[in-house]
């Protein structure tokens, strides 16, 4: 008896478009929770009457505010991507984060891929290669869900 096991294929993959989409939805939202942030401590600084904080955002340099901005990616990938094996990006556009053999990515490649995000020029990588840095590093595949879904349901009555 043959002990067969599901794995991701070419044709679950999702498209560079959609993935473009992905990368474009969640850039977005990744700002609006930066703006909402900041705005947040300037009224919480300017109703108990504390200049500090709101000195404090009003004051950041471009660069403070980008390295800012780096630490609400990586908390947004990390937590949507382990809790939901997806982001906001990829809820739009039916897309889901899978390892290989289909199973949701672990803490471990969660990790991986979100700190990958962080590589100068990684966003990049997909114009040379299917999967970009985040994919192949962490070893986990962007699939469309609904034919992954289909599939590993097929595979799995066999």
């Amino acid at each position: 008896m043959e002990n067969k096991k599901f794995t991701v294929t070419d044709d679950l993959l999702a498209s560079k478009g959609q993935r473009l989409l992905n990368f474009v939805i969640d850039l977005f939202i990744i700002y609006v929770i930066e703006i909402s942030i900041g705005t947040t401590i300037i009224l919480i600084g300017d109703l108990t009457q504390s200049d500090t904080a709101s000195n404090w955002v009003s004051s950041l340099s471009v660069v403070e505010s980008f390295f800012f901005g780096l630490v609400i990616l990586f908390f947004y990938y990390l937590i949507t991507e382990m809790y939901f094996s997806r982001t906001f990006g990829k809820y739009f556009t039916k897309t889901i984060v899978v390892k290989h053999d289909g199973s949701r990515p672990n803490m471990k490649s969660v990790m991986i891929r979100t700190l990958s995000r962080l590589i100068p020029f990684e966003p990049f990588s997909f114009l040379t290669a299917e999967r970009g840095w985040h994919d192949t590093l962490s070893v986990t595949y962007v699939v469309k869900k609904h034919d992954f879904m289909a599939k590993k349901k097929l595979f799995s009555e066999e």
